[in-house]
């Protein structure tokens, strides 16, 4: 693994980590009549703090577009997950609350988990696929899925529907990371023309606006605790599936591999839910009301 893969994934890992804390602190006070509405993230652009979690999630995004660039999904994303370590680094700077037993085995498992399946699965470089049938059906399947989630979440905005609405959020940033690394590769291979002849970037921007505002919804009507899991999980999850999809990406497929392989996915998704509902992680508004107003913070 290249040691400069390393530290760009881990980096941009930090930044988005950060940048979802200072985000939900500020969208927990926006008005519940924005609800999935685009208008949720104009009246968000007033409030500083989200503005500089913006700030920190977009400088995570690109360290994590040039990571795609240099590593495989496969590979890259794992590291990505690492986030939620430090979101809860702040958060505990914020709530005070010690890590005990719950944060150290939940760091143990994701920390070991990315570990196990990198290791095992050693992700390398192939021929990527490139029937566009295949690319349209995955990618089809993984959005409509996310449309699926959203539409029930709008159902259920304050039980179920804050962690499917940040499910749907994880699938469409996997989603838009595999995009992602074919923009890169079509840029490298042409320059710009090449790049914007082709309907990758188009569909990385509209992705990346849809989950900010998904994910925006689901901060603002429950605690981190409850949406940010989903997402951390579910945006890997879909990237290595991109990955080894369409992508080209390869992983070690003897019987010990892959019983390594799904033992580092299902120890990575155990700890991120660990991690993700630590008493740390900030709790939210105690008493959501539609008449709420958006608070400066």
């Amino acid at each position: 693994m290249s040691v400069l893969v390393l530290t760009l994934a881990v980096s941009a890992a930090c930044c988005v980590g950060l940048g979802f804390v200072l985000q939900q602190n500020a969208a927990q006070q926006a008005p519940l009549s924005d609800f999935l509405s685009p208008r949720l993230l104009l009246d968000l652009m007033r409030v500083p703090r989200w503005l500089g979690g913006i700030a920190l999630m977009a400088a995570g995004m690109g360290l994590g577009a040039v990571a795609l660039s240099r590593g495989e999904v496969s590979l890259v994303e794992p590291l990505l997950a690492t986030n939620l370590l430090f979101a809860l680094t702040l958060s505990r700077r914020q709530t005070r609350q010690p890590l005990g037993r719950q944060g150290w085995t939940g760091l143990a498992l994701l920390a070991g988990g990315v570990t196990a399946f990198i290791v095992a699965g050693r992700p390398r470089s192939g021929s990527a696929v490139t029937d566009p049938l295949r690319h349209w059906l995955i990618v089809g399947a993984l959005v409509g899925l996310a449309l699926l989630l959203t539409a029930y979440a709008k159902r259920s905005r304050l039980s179920w529907g804050p962690v499917l609405l940040a499910t749907a959020a994880g699938l469409l940033y996997g989603v838009q990371d595999a995009l992602t690394r074919v923009s890169g590769q079509r840029f490298a291979a042409g320059g710009w023309t090449e790049l914007l002849t082709g309907w990758q970037p188009y569909a990385v921007l509209v992705l990346g606006v849809t989950g900010l505002v998904l994910v925006q919804s689901a901060f603002e009507t429950a605690p981190l605790r409850m949406s940010l899991p989903a997402l951390t999980a579910a945006q890997p999850l879909t990237g290595i599936a991109c990955g080894v999809g369409f992508l080209g990406d390869r992983l070690r497929t003897d019987t010990g591999a892959l019983v390594w392989e799904a033992t580092g996915l299902a120890a990575i998704v155990t700890g991120i839910v660990l991690l993700g509902l630590h008493p740390a992680m900030p709790c939210g508004a105690t008493a959501p009301s539609p008449a709420r107003g958006l608070q400066r913070r």
